[in-house]
């Protein structure tokens, strides 16, 4: 996890501190729910508490003699805790409290992940409602195809990240689990009831089925809705890249006063932000491979997974917070230069008409094939030409045949394209203040 690339708020769910932090609430909660059954009178409960401690350099140092992570910060937590230590990790082994640990620090990150989406998505909001009815070129294939709104852009990478918060809330609900039913998963060691009640005080559900530990599928499924977010970052970020070049200048990203392009040519605002989203976004996107790989474990488990995890979920959930919370910023200060979308519009001579020309002469009996090379034709010649497209068309005997100049104008007339947009914003669910 990179400075550069990571807010405070993740860094700080995945530091040494607050991992021991949460194996011990987990120890805790199983401590307090033995107490609840019984098996552990109160008394003892509470001097645990009040004197259970640990310190992540002596962790550190102790891991050095024993190479045993769980020993070692259990060996530290006894040492301030002295009688009733005994009572601490009966019944568990090392993955009941970790697994069940990562569950909550998975969680804490997704929320906060799940806080950067709906800001992003109401910025977003914001602008497509606001240029719902601005015209601009849309293109297919990077080439100008037929008009639609800049607000129907955003309102399709709107769209687009709901379906990620959804994705999202659903992986968040099945990393929802802990266990603590032992080092196969039989419960031979800790009654069902204590399992559930540890479970409740942490406000997950008990693994249904474990083995010795949380089935990876709901790992992978977790880094499978990051991917997601990623990419839909990148898809936004990507073309604002391509609004931007020289020969477009529709939109912009923003350039701060004293900001530099490049080291060589003043002239430069290159978008560097985007580009930065789209970079970073292959590599969360990355990550799944090694996510998948992880499920398949030796048995009823093994190590394997461990290491990895340790790297593709500080990287893949801080990754995604960063991208997302850059993205907000640019959304939020994006230049949009109405005059370029303006003459963007007109560059090819109104050749986007075609389709309409094209529909018009089938509805009149024209064979497809036929009308399509007549309408084909006119469009070529206006940009050989740099001429004005229905001024072709008025002038070829073989459409005029078919369609009065009336007929041929109506062809031309820009609400064609537009007439259901406001039906489009209307299903989309925009409109609608929770998401």
């Amino acid at each position: 996890m990179l400075l550069r690339y990571s807010r405070k708020e993740l860094r700080e769910i995945w530091s040494d501190e607050h991992r021991y932090f949460l194996w011990w609430k987990v120890e805790e909660a199983v401590l307090e729910a033995r107490a609840k059954f019984g098996e552990i009178p109160y008394e003892i409960l509470k001097k645990i508490k009040e004197k259970a401690r640990f310190s992540v350099e002596e962790i550190i140092e102790i891991e050095k003699e024993n190479n045993h992570e769980m020993i070692a910060f259990l060996t530290n937590v006894a040492q301030y805790v002295g009688e009733g230590s005994e009572y601490i990790h009966q019944g568990l082994t090392s993955s009941d409290v970790m697994d069940t640990a990562f569950s909550l620090q998975i969680i804490e990150a997704l929320n906060l992940i799940e806080d950067d989406l709906k800001r992003l998505m109401e910025e977003i909001k914001k602008k497509a409602i606001q240029y719902k009815n601005l015209p601009m070129m849309g293109r297919t294939h990077g080439m100008h195809a037929e008009p639609i709104t800049l607000g129907f852009k955003f309102l399709s990478w709107w769209s687009e990240l709901k379906r990620d918060l959804e994705r999202l809330r659903v992986a968040k609900e099945n990393i929802s689990f802990g266990k603590f039913s032992g080092v196969v998963g039989t419960l031979a060691h800790l009654s069902p009831k204590i399992e559930e009640e540890a479970c409740k005080i942490l406000g997950l559900k008990p693994e249904p089925v474990a083995t010795q530990v949380i089935p990876r599928d709901r790992h992978a499924e977790v880094i499978y809705a990051l991917s997601m977010i990623a990419s839909t970052c990148e898809r936004i970020a990507l073309e604002i890249r391509h609004l931007q070049k020289t020969e477009v200048g529709e939109l912009e990203e923003p350039f701060r006063e004293k900001q530099k392009g490049s080291s060589a040519m003043p002239h430069k605002r290159n978008p560097v932000l985007s580009e930065r989203i789209c970079g970073l976004s292959r590599v969360i996107r990355g990550y799944i491979n090694s996510a998948l790989e992880n499920i398949p474990l030796w048995h009823e488990r093994d190590i394997s997974h461990s290491s990895v995890e340790r790297v593709i979920f500080p990287d893949s959930t801080s990754l995604t917070d960063y991208i997302l919370n850059l993205l907000i910023g640019i959304i939020n200060n994006l230049r949009i230069n109405e005059e370029r979308i303006k003459e963007n519009m007109s560059m090819n001579y109104r050749i986007y008409y075609s389709q309409n020309l094209l529909l018009a002469l089938t509805e009149k009996g024209v064979l497809r094939d036929v009308a399509y090379g007549w309408v084909q034709e006119d469009a070529f010649r206006a940009v050989e030409q740099k001429r004005d497209f229905m001024d072709i068309v008025l002038e070829d005997n073989r459409i005029r045949e078919y369609l009065s100049e009336e007929e041929i104008k109506q062809c031309f007339s820009p609400e064609v394209f537009l007439k259901n947009i406001d039906v489009i914003f209307e299903r989309s669910g925009i409109y609608k203040q929770e998401v």
